[in-house]
């Protein structure tokens, strides 16, 4: 009906109008609306977060550093160093415990997620807000292979996108069974092992397929942190941490509780190989020279040592009980080099625990010597005209404005030389350094092999000269060997796995250091500190031994370098702060390791007695046995013998002038060419020090 305006109706107007949608069509409409600004959302976010997305196509490639393989003499395995890999492990030739053990602890729900795990990072999130810091990782197997083959560690939000996309790629490409399979055979287990049959063979010696409930515990258990729960150096938290994955196996019902019962009764036995620690100072001192004698390792590498494993660990035993036993005398650690009569270093010992220091004593640290570094005197002294029956005197003694006197505090008077160095008397000592010259003492240690600095001052000829146990062992064995210079050496070959040779030690003649007579009379002198003097307590019945005793001022280095026939090892005990200790002397804790060790490794070696060396001069005759050397001269340190004589003292105030030696015993000095010793800056030189 027309309106009598003749507008038009209302019915007509609104009958134009767009009918309202229904419930349903403003779901369609919304939903096609979000549908498409998601697909331009995900369109974006792809672009942005997988521009970068490294190549899959490597999956299946190793990029890996080349691994070091170090045997003993007789081939057997000492370390691994580097990269180990093995071939990949057939997961059907595991025991089922095996990815059991991995799945309870990394990821219990690895067979029923998409490669992420919605309700598992629900849960790490609660848990780690509960707490106020990270306890739990969210992160599924699949994501952790994903970053273990493509990604880096690195901790942003880019990453762990790009960890999700990859993880649910691979859920996509490959089965879960063969996810599992790569992961076990790609994660890294700590102690250069990548792999559980690289790690299963590291750790214990055996294959993977071989590996019991503990065992597979244990390795599951090193996968959150490799180092932290090492069996090898932190085996209580390693312990702690393999019974929390056998409880977790239990709950998924991976074993029974009897099984977990009987694996935490039954011990699991690290690799003696990696349980021997201190062979590990040995491989690090190796492993610098690498580099130097074959360049940067480009291929994987044996290398053939000169340690014996045997006698590494008689060395390892000897230092461990004095230690232990010693400890409350304040022996807080201990360095052994043992070399045979060529130079090759047959055992070597860094500290007391590598797993708590990894700085070797044995060839990095300079400690001051001692009475050690009397030999070098002495045989320069022998070199210019001395001869172990020279009479000398222990009188008081002035250098230089520096007064030693000895450990009683008394002078014997008149003694034969060899009695000097038996019993360690410091006046005479310092007298013939300063009569025979002290750079003919410093040519002497020099020419045997001591590498340090030497300081000319006069109380370097009581050992104020900082040396390491390798060059004191180095350089006493050329009294040990005929009178050689040796240079210490640990690397006999390299050679790759296939068998070319890289590096072969070479075979040249070692120069004469000592001529006779004066190879004689050291020796003769040197066994009479053993039979009548400070290192009494080293003495082994049947064998001839040679050697002397060291101990700084206020006991804070004390030493004991001994021989035989072509065998010698130096030991030396303190603390790495540099304080005294309680009364250790070279006579007692380091005589008694250098005893508990050569006991058990002289048996195990064919030696002889100490060879006499070059020919002796025609004419010559030999003085009186050692034992007639010594005379009857009543011994000032005679007592229930512990160690050398005590703390020398400075005596700061001036003393007599010592005697003369009489006119039938001149002091002859050496008349042929040397190489210069220049004497040490005075602003360089060590503050003077007493010793015995």
């Amino acid at each position: 009906m027309a309106r009598r305006d003749g507008g038009p109706d209302r019915n007509e107007q609104d009958s134009g109008k767009k009918p309202r949608r229904s419930f349903l069509g403003n779901l369609l409409y919304w939903g096609s609306v979000l549908a498409v600004w998601g697909l331009i959302f995900a369109v974006v976010f792809f672009a942005v977060f997988a521009r970068d997305l490294p190549d899959t196509s490597t999956l299946y490639d190793v990029d890996r550093q080349p691994s070091i393989t170090y045997l003993d003499r007789s081939g057997a395995l000492i370390a691994v160093r580097g990269t180990q890999m093995a071939p990949p492990v057939d997961l059907d030739a595991l025991p089922d415990y095996v990815p059991a053990a991995f799945i309870a602890i990394e990821d219990r729900r690895f067979y029923h997620h998409p490669g992420f795990d919605p309700i598992g990072m629900s849960r790490a999130m609660a848990l780690n807000l509960k707490a106020g810091r990270v306890v739990q990782g969210g992160s599924t197997i699949t994501q952790q292979l994903a970053k273990n083959l493509f990604l880096t560690p690195d901790q942003n939000l880019k990453r762990k996108v790009q960890e999700l996309m990859l993880a649910v790629w691979l859920e996509l490409k490959f089965t879960k069974k063969e996810i599992l399979a790569l992961y076990l055979n790609r994660v890294y287990f700590g102690a250069g092992a990548y792999g559980i049959e690289a790690a299963s063979q590291r750790y214990f010696d055996k294959s993977a397929d071989k590996l019991t409930v503990g065992e597979s515990a244990l390795l599951a258990g090193l996968l959150k942190a490799p180092s932290r729960y090492s069996p090898v150096s932190e085996s209580e938290r390693a312990a702690t941490r393999a019974n929390v994955v056998l409880n977790e196996m239990v709950e998924t019902g991976a074993i029974t509780a009897a099984q977990r019962d009987a694996a935490v009764a039954e011990p699991v036995r690290v690799s003696r190989t990696l349980a021997s620690q201190h062979a590990q100072y040995f491989i690090d001192w190796l492993d610098k020279q690498i580099r130097g004698l074959v360049g940067e390792p480009t291929e994987d590498m044996v290398v053939e040592t000169t340690l014996d494993l045997t006698l590494q660990t008689d060395a390892e035993r000897a230092v461990r009980r004095i230690l232990d036993r010693d400890k409350g005398r304040g022996v807080e650690q201990a360095a052994l080099v043992a070399l045979d009569g060529e130079g090759r270093v047959r055992a070597m010992i860094g500290g007391g625990s590598y797993a708590d220091s990894q700085f070797n004593r044995a060839t990095d640290a300079r400690r001051q010597a001692g009475s050690a570094w009397k030999p070098f005197v002495y045989l320069a002294a022998v070199e210019a005209g001395y001869t172990p029956t020279t009479p000398v005197v222990d009188q008081p003694v002035t250098i230089g404005g520096w007064s030693p006197r000895n450990y009683s505090g008394t002078f014997s008077g008149q003694m034969t030389l060899a009695q000097a160095v038996a019993q360690s008397t410091n006046t005479v000592a310092a007298y013939v350094a300063d009569q025979v010259g002290r750079d003919s003492v410093a040519r002497a240690a020099r020419r045997l092999g001591v590498t340090s600095e030497i300081g000319l001052q006069p109380s370097m000829a009581l050992g104020a000269v900082e040396v390491s146990p390798l060059e004191m062992a180095q350089a006493y064995d050329a009294f040990a060997n005929g009178g050689k210079r040796v240079e210490a050496y640990g690397i006999s070959r390299i050679r790759t796995p296939s068998g070319r040779v890289i590096y072969q030690h070479g075979t040249g003649e070692n120069g004469q250091a000592i001529n006779n007579p004066s190879l004689y009379y050291m020796n003769q002198m040197l066994r009479g500190v053993i039979t009548s003097g400070s290192g009494r307590s080293a003495a082994i019945g049947g064998r001839d031994i040679a050697g002397k005793t060291g101990t700084t001022s206020d006991y804070k280095d004390a030493w004991f370098v001994g021989y035989t026939g072509g065998f010698v090892a130096a030991v030396w005990v303190g603390k790495d702060d540099n304080k005294a200790m309680r009364g250790v002397t070279g006579g007692s804790s380091p005589a008694a390791i250098w005893r508990g060790f050569m006991e058990s490794a002289l048996p195990k070696l064919a030696v002889q007695p100490i060879p006499n060396g070059p020919p002796l001069p025609e004419g010559w005759m030999a003085p009186d046995p050692v034992g007639d050397m010594m005379g009857q001269v009543q011994d000032p340190y005679a007592q229930p013998l512990e160690g050398e004589p005590g703390p020398a003292i400075v005596d700061g105030q001036p003393a007599p002038t010592p005697a003369p030696l009489p006119n039938d015993q001149p002091v002859i000095r050496p008349t042929s060419p040397q190489p210069p010793v220049k004497e040490a800056p005075r602003s360089e030189r060590k503050p003077d020090a007493v010793f015995f």
